[in-house]
């Protein structure tokens, strides 16, 4: 976990929020479904599970028991609008008074509670690394802040890199090789799973 506050980590986790909208702001549906760094994936599929996400987490945060079944994307007439909306929920639930040790029930994660300032650091890392997808998917760069990328990559160095990364579905595959001086984007995409070097042009 951060050793930031709980209040600098909700800080950081809006802005990256507001940063994976960010990243979908040149995306025409109608005109381009790219494919994405996760595989099999095409920018539909994955902005379908941004919003499940965004949704979810909300629920969660605001203290709402979820079933897995609750958390399985559903690829909207309006992607871009159900994302925003998504987003407009969740921001609003990050904006209110978060108890850092109510318990929040994750069922994709774990069956027992987990305390929220946790919660908001898995959320943080959800937000920068799929602000990232959705960019390179476009053949656009992130614009996350450099404090909320440090922030997620203390996250994902906790992250463990079980049986569950390889099923279908995870957000996150195995990690690859970090490479020697890697710097914090680079290292983080590494370790959960992600090239990043990877553009559409690749695949």
């Amino acid at each position: 976990m951060p050793t930031d506050s709980l209040q600098t980590l909700l800080d950081r986790d809006r802005r990256a929020v507001r940063a994976s909208i960010d990243a979908l702001a040149s995306w025409r549906p109608s005109e381009n479904d790219p494919p994405t760094p996760c595989a099999g994936w095409r920018l539909t599929d994955l902005v379908a599970h941004m919003t499940v996400q965004q949704r979810g987490f909300a629920r969660a945060l605001a203290g709402e028991r979820t079933m897995l079944a609750d958390w399985e994307p559903v690829v909207h007439d309006d992607p871009l609008g159900a994302y925003r909306e998504s987003c407009a929920v969740v921001l609003d639930v990050l904006d209110t008074r978060v108890d850092p040790d109510a318990p929040v029930l994750l069922p994709e994660i774990r069956d027992e509670p987990i305390p929220a300032g946790m919660v908001v650091g898995f959320h943080l890392v959800d937000n920068v690394v799929h602000a990232w997808d959705a960019a390179r998917s476009l053949g656009d760069e992130p614009k996350v802040d450099d404090d909320a990328v440090v922030a997620a990559l203390e996250v994902a160095r906790a992250v463990p890199d079980g049986d569950a990364r390889g099923q279908e579905g995870s957000s996150f595959g195995h990690g690859l090789p970090v490479p020697d001086g890697a710097d914090p984007w680079t290292e983080m995409l590494s370790r959960l799973g992600r090239d990043p070097g990877w553009t559409p042009a690749g695949t």
